[in-house]
């Protein structure tokens, strides 16, 4: 696997510029007390990724509700979230975006 930062880098150019969340220069304008899911759970999102290279993201999703979503302290289960409800999971929100961005990391060549 590549080196974290490669992902990271990736991602903040890719989702955490364009985020709801973000200021115009792509900075988090999340306070202290708010969170980023994709921040807290993004080495189980690399996991979840890396574990099926299929295309159908429909089943990464399931994975992802599965493994992150039911354990998250928004939700009830795996099928309910106050957060996904309101558009306000970045990680839900972005979700194929992530996807698709540690895919393109994962195919370069160092």
């Amino acid at each position: 696997m590549k080196s974290l930062s490669k992902y990271i880098e990736a991602l903040r150019e890719n989702v955490c510029a364009i985020c709801v969340d973000s200021s115009e220069e792509g900075e988090c304008t999340l306070t202290e007390k708010e969170v980023c899911a994709i921040e807290i759970y993004f080495s189980r999102i690399l996991d979840i990724i890396h574990s099926d290279q299929a295309d159908d993201i429909d089943l990464l999703t399931d994975r992802l509700r599965k493994e992150i979503c039911e354990k998250c302290r928004a939700s009830v289960g795996k099928d309910k979230c106050y957060l996904r409800d309101d558009a306000n999971c970045a990680l839900d929100r972005y979700f194929p975006l992530i996807v698709e961005t540690v895919r393109k990391v994962d195919r370069e060549v160092i």
